[in-house]
């Protein structure tokens, strides 16, 4: 079901435990989770994070404690951390925790004597004999999951031997602009953004600047972010420096051009108001939730993407475009519409800013805030 606000029969605000991964580590689960306890503060609600250990260690005082996979007395430690709480909420990837398909999650939350919410970040089309195993003890245990598209929605339901009770979708949550966005000037921006490895299918884009360098306006092209910290740890900037040189064998270096700045949540919101459009050229084709989605979609900017099931999905409205992964022909035709015909521009950024109130991080946080009273009050009740 589309998660929707019920009458409050807890009366206080409930306080979390939040599993998850933190900055420094760079990575989207990070930033969720960061966005969510922040938001959940916001509201009132005390937060403290136990941060898988992926990297540096956070020094965040929201930070409670350290999940280090493969430790039974860690994992013993992190189900007690998270037990403190009225609520754990469970950041669930497969390569997140320790074990095969990150299966030590399991003995976390059977170590959980408290209500738990399970956010399934990925729920696979296809997935192994284990990756399903794995997927349907997490939702067995869970009290309640979260997916964040109809897509991941009706996969859970219908793929995987689950109660379709405790499924729920509640958006990914956005940064919504605080200021008026900037007349664009100068060369109109073609932009992707978000961490940079193999699989963000950027050479689509590069291939497509060949035809499109020559429209009135001279567009280029912003690959803006950095190389993912897994990515670079196992093969350096080879895929960063593999794109610098296609677009010098295609003669199109002049328009296309790389920023590996590390930027904040508001600069990079400042940064896709800046864009004529964003483009999210993923290779991926099974991928049900995307940040850098919701996030241009909540700046208002239109957005042409390949056809994974998020993009499908949030596009569908005509807040932007969605082309086949092999259609590169296609690609140029969209491309090349929102650069030259306003009208089509602005009706996708309009469709763009209708959706955004949907995707507000203080309505996202306060949907999490109501689904754990609601399971609070429904044990009170049995007890």
């Amino acid at each position: 079901m589309q998660y929707s606000a019920s009458a409050k029969r807890f009366l206080r605000t409930p306080t979390f435990g939040i599993l998850s991964t933190h900055p420094p580590t760079l990575c989207g689960l990070a930033t969720f989770s960061v966005a969510l306890a922040v938001n959940l503060g916001d509201l009132g609600a005390e937060v403290g994070v136990v941060q898988i250990e992926d990297g540096p260690p956070s020094q965040n005082d929201r930070v409670v404690g350290h999940l280090v996979n493969g430790s039974p007395a860690s994992i013993a430690a992190c189900s007690a951390l998270l037990n403190r709480n009225d609520v754990a909420i469970i950041q669930h990837e497969y390569g997140l925790y320790g074990g095969t398909d990150g299966d030590e999650v399991v003995e976390i939350m059977r170590g959980l004597t408290v209500p738990a919410i399970v956010v399934a970040h990925t729920v696979l089309k296809d997935p192994t004999p284990h990756q399903r195993s794995v997927l349907e003890d997490v939702v067995r245990l869970a009290d309640q999951v979260v997916v964040m598209s109809d897509t991941a929605r009706e996969r859970l339901r219908s793929g995987f031997a689950v109660d379709p009770a405790k499924v729920v979708t509640i958006p990914h949550g956005a940064a919504l602009p605080t200021t008026p966005a900037l007349k664009r000037s100068g060369r109109p921006t073609l932009l992707t953004w978000g961490l940079i490895g193999p699989g963000k299918g950027i050479e689509r884009v590069i291939e497509a600047m060949v035809s499109l360098k020559q429209l009135p306006g001279r567009p280029q092209y912003l690959i803006a972010g950095q190389t993912h910290p897994k990515v670079l740890a196992s093969q350096g900037e080879a895929y960063r420096e593999g794109l610098v040189e296609q677009a010098e064998r295609l003669g199109v270096s002049d328009c296309v051009s790389f920023d590996a700045r590390y930027r904040s949540p508001k600069s990079v919101t400042a940064l896709i108001q800046t864009a004529a459009a964003v483009v999210l050229p993923y290779d991926s084709k099974d991928q049900v939730t995307s940040g850098v989605l919701v996030d241009s979609l909540a700046s208002g900017r239109p957005v042409v993407a390949t056809a994974f099931p998020h993009a499908t999905e949030l596009l569908s409205g005509g807040a932007g475009s969605v082309v086949g992964h092999d259609d590169a022909a296609g690609l140029v035709n969209v491309l090349n519409k929102l650069l030259t015909d306003p009208r089509v521009a602005g009706t996708m950024a309009n469709e763009a800013r209708q959706l955004a109130p949907t995707m507000a991080w203080p309505v996202v946080a306060a949907a999490y805030v109501d689904v754990a009273q609601r399971l609070l009050s429904a044990r009170a009740a049995v007890a």
